[in-house]
């Protein structure tokens, strides 16, 4: 089963959770604000993706940040950062086994997902 971690009323999410649906591929949806991210889930997710691909740097949460909470070069620093703001990951974040994905790309979920 998928585990999907987003923000309900993100756009992207949204389009994303509507295409599982429609496919009927079985997954758990994580609303980060409901159920606010551990530090060591982020860890686990920085273990598989470099933070310079998780982080979503268009959105305002990045812009707001300091040059120095910017620079990415401390997995721990950027772990603390998405535990507190989590809206700075990419969404929707999918685990699949021992994958994770950010992002929504319809062909690439079809390859992945059906």
């Amino acid at each position: 089963m998928l585990r999907v971690y987003g923000i309900k009323n993100c756009d992207t999410v949204k389009k994303s959770l509507k295409w599982l649906d429609k496919n009927e591929v079985d997954y758990e949806f994580i609303d980060v604000r409901e159920q606010p991210l551990q530090k060591e889930t982020v860890n686990g997710w920085l273990q598989k993706l470099p933070a310079e691909s998780l982080v979503n740097k268009r959105s305002t949460s990045w812009r707001d940040l300091s040059d120095q909470q910017k620079s990415l070069e401390d997995s721990n620093t950027v772990a603390e950062l998405i535990v507190e703001q989590p809206t700075l990951f990419k969404r929707p974040l999918v685990e699949s086994g021992q994958a994770v994905h950010c992002g929504f790309n319809e062909k690439l979920w079809s390859e992945r997902y059906l």
